[in-house]
């Protein structure tokens, strides 16, 4: 007897042709069974990282930036970061105010004679020379004045010539004792009061000539000419309110700006120890394009009890017309000048609730922080009043990513030790 279970009988080839033949899967079925298939492969996938994630906090390890173990850490790979020495430099010590651009003459040109405009001699707008003519007004009636004056002052100087030779002969028959000495003090009043009429009559012409003069209505000044208030043919009186025309003075041109009285003592001081004059920089509104540069001028003699501040002004050569009357312009006033302050760039100096303080960078490639005391800022630099020395390195970039003892590498050390051949690195 055999120990082999019971098999159930082989169906014969004849019976097997029989049967019902057997159904695959449907599409729709295999699609489903894909499906499950790819969830189980990534459900392993994410259990096996998840296992080795967790083995490697349990080494202590860890990857996340400024961590323990990441860059800038003290036990982590080392930071490329950017660096610079502390340097001595000059740095001005400067006061920034908005100012206005004003004229340094504004003249209303006035008639100093009545009298019809025969000609104008200007444009609108064009620039014009001092004793420049811009008008003139009808001469005729002032060169008569000027002949009847020069008329007069001819027919009195005869006068006088007649009676100074009368009185030569009286005093000739005086000393004769040929004529009475009255008669001789008479003819001496007489010239006397001639030479009076002369003189009189010397201002006379004098002054008929200035009238004519004043018929040439010339500029006072060297500046740009306004809108013109008349026209040819129009009667103009003397010191006419309205004027001719207006000048503004452009070369030389003011800028006026105020200045907290805070800093009145420095400027004083500056002035009272002379030194030449403070520069002084105009600048557009964007602080970018510096529109002129000039030097201080004078400070007003009160302060304003509503702003606290004082007025002061600025004078600028202006040859190239950048500054324009009323014009905005921001203003950079040079008060004082640091020597050999130490400075490092604006980007190494950071802020924190202890205040302000720079990354050094230590002999053994780490970095510490640094408590600094800053003062002004000059051209992307910083002057660093206290805690930092001359030739002392400071991180200036990447210090974001930095903890206290981490280790750092320059960018061109990282560029060097990635072109160190591997088997050099081994050794």
């Amino acid at each position: 007897m055999s120990d082999s279970p019971d098999l159930p009988p082989a169906h014969t080839p004849a019976e097997a042709a029989h049967l019902p033949a057997r159904r695959g899967l449907s599409p729709k079925a295999r699609r489903i069974s894909w499906i499950v298939a790819l969830a189980v492969i990534a459900l392993a996938l994410v259990w096996m990282f998840g296992l080795a994630g967790g083995q490697s906090q349990k080494s202590g390890f860890s990857g996340g930036p400024g961590g323990p173990g990441g860059p800038g850490g003290p036990g982590g790979a080392a930071t490329t970061v950017g660096t610079a020495a502390a340097a001595a430099m000059d740095v001005p010590v400067a006061i920034e105010a908005l100012g206005t651009v004003t004229p340094a003459a504004t003249v209303t040109v006035r008639p100093q004679v009545g009298g019809a405009i025969q000609q104008i001699l200007f444009s609108e707008g064009q620039m014009v020379k001092k004793g420049q003519v811009l008008a003139i007004i009808d001469p005729r009636a002032y060169q008569a004045s000027l002949l009847q004056a020069e008329g007069n002052l001819q027919r009195d100087r005869a006068q006088l010539e007649v009676a100074r030779l009368t009185l030569r002969r009286y005093q000739t028959l005086l000393a004769q004792d040929s004529i009475a000495r009255q008669d001789v003090d008479t003819q001496a009043a007489t010239v006397r009061q001639l030479e009076g009429t002369v003189k009189a009559d010397q201002g006379s012409v004098d002054a008929a000539r200035v009238n004519l003069s004043f018929t040439r209505v010339v500029s006072p000044v060297n500046g740009r000419i306004g809108l013109r208030i008349v026209d040819v043919g129009n009667y103009v009186s003397a010191g006419e309110s309205g004027g001719i025309v207006t000048i503004t003075t452009l070369a030389p041109i003011d800028v006026q700006f105020t200045i907290p009285q805070a800093q009145i003592p420095q400027i004083e001081k500056r002035l009272a120890q002379g030194g030449g004059a403070m520069p002084a920089i105009a600048k557009d509104q964007t602080r970018t394009t510096v529109l002129a540069q000039g030097q201080f001028l004078t400070l007003d003699n009160a302060v304003s009890t509503s702003t606290g501040t004082v007025s002061a002004k600025a004078r600028f050569a202006n040859e190239n017309n950048a500054l324009y009357p009323s014009q905005f312009v921001n203003v950079t006033l040079n008060i004082d000048t640091l020597s050999k302050a130490v400075t490092v760039p604006s980007t190494g100096v950071r802020e924190n609730a202890n205040g302000s303080y720079v990354w050094l960078l230590k002999s053994d490639n780490s970095v510490t922080q640094r408590k600094v005391t800053t003062g002004p800022t000059y051209d992307d630099h910083v002057v660093i009043i206290s805690g930092l020395k001359l030739d002392e390195t400071v991180v200036t970039e990447g210090g974001d990513r930095l903890m206290e003892g981490g280790k750092v590498q320059t960018a061109a050390s990282a560029k060097a030790q990635a072109a160190t051949p591997a088997s050099q690195k081994q050794r």
